[in-house]
């Protein structure tokens, strides 16, 4: 048995702690809202975004941050991207010198564009043992047991295979990597492509649309990602493809439900409102196109994305644009 506290009880968050308790560890589950904890703790369950899935008699709830931190070794971050480095430099006063901390967060820094790898050695230095957990993961079919692969990426492969083992069970496979960047770029970018899916569907195109934009979607993830140092194998991958596939066909994606929202031309407060969490991709679409600017990266798709989200560009012109675009070889540089 390891101690294991997890950060956010948001659904990814409590799934998250849910797995770790079910596979024997003992685990603490903090969330930032005092009231909403203790109705974690009075219901035994995430009544609120996880319902359905009770806790095991292992897994506790806590809204004291240094009483978490000192619960475990092994920390695991489920916040929001753009509450990240606030978050850490909150954690940073509790951390003894035998801490370790994941993170399933799938974004960037919305104000540097800075990879959240980058934003731990900012806040904690570069000697705390790091890794990111990504993959094709809804929260509902991890809580209901359902097969499930993910990625575990890690600069220090022992503590990327010591993270898996943790998680690891007969219906959750936790592979490994040390291709910390592409593992991060590949969960981010397939955000705002979940939100370009989103729209096309909304719009009321078909499968051969949405087929097209996955495939020219992961060129653009591919770019990017090789241009920032990420091994074309991750984007091949669990953390690439494998999730790309699941967050643009599946409306458990709240990235894709916004787009499709968006495609049938709701009001963009009314879809924030109805989905009622994190949309990562609306962030990460503003990022993810600044960073293929400053790098002189084509990416046409999260282009016109960042246009109808930032210009207030209608999605059906949006299509119109891709449609519009010269003509091409159908290669990784064009």
């Amino acid at each position: 048995m390891t101690a294991v506290s997890v950060f956010g009880a948001g659904s990814w968050g409590t799934a998250l702690a849910l797995l770790m308790a079910r596979n024997g560890h003992s685990v603490a589950l903090w969330g930032r809202q005092p009231e909403h904890i203790a109705k974690l703790a009075a219901a035994r369950c995430n009544e609120r975004y996880l319902p359905g899935f009770n806790f095991p008699d292992n897994l506790r709830v806590l809204a004291d941050l240094a009483e978490a931190v000192r619960f475990a070794e092994v920390l695991i971050v489920a916040v929001p991207s753009h509450a990240f480095r606030s978050f850490l430099t909150n954690l940073t006063p509790h951390l003894s010198p035998k801490s370790k901390i994941a993170w399933a967060t799938k974004g960037l820094e919305l104000q540097s564009g800075k990879l959240l790898h980058q934003v731990i050695e900012d806040v904690l230095g570069p000697e705390i043992p790091a890794a990111v957990l990504s993959g094709p993961s809804f929260a509902r079919d991890l809580a209901a047991n359902l097969p499930t692969a993910v990625t575990v990426a890690s600069r220090r492969i022992g503590f990327a295979k010591m993270l898996a083992g943790l998680l690891h069970n007969n219906r959750f496979r936790a592979y490994t990597t040390d291709d910390i960047i592409g593992v991060q770029l590949g969960g981010a970018t397939k955000n705002v492509l979940a939100i370009a899916a989103g729209v096309a569907d909304g719009l009321g195109f078909g499968a051969n649309s949405r087929a097209a934009l996955i495939t020219r979607g992961l060129a653009e993830m591919m770019r990017l990602g090789l241009a920032m140092g990420g091994k074309p194998e991750t984007f091949m991958g669990l953390a690439g493809v494998g999730d790309l596939i699941l967050t643009c066909t599946d409306n458990q994606s709240r990235n894709r439900r916004f787009g499709l929202g968006l495609g049938k031309g709701l009001p963009r407060d009314q879809i924030v409102a109805e989905i009622g969490q994190e949309i990562e991709g609306i962030v990460t679409t503003k990022v993810i196109h600044q960073l293929a600017q400053n790098l002189g990266i084509e990416m046409p798709i999260t282009e016109q994305t960042y246009k109808i989200l930032y210009e207030n560009l209608a999605p059906l012109d949006a299509v119109n644009n891709l449609l519009l675009r010269e003509q091409k070889s159908e290669t990784l540089a064009c």
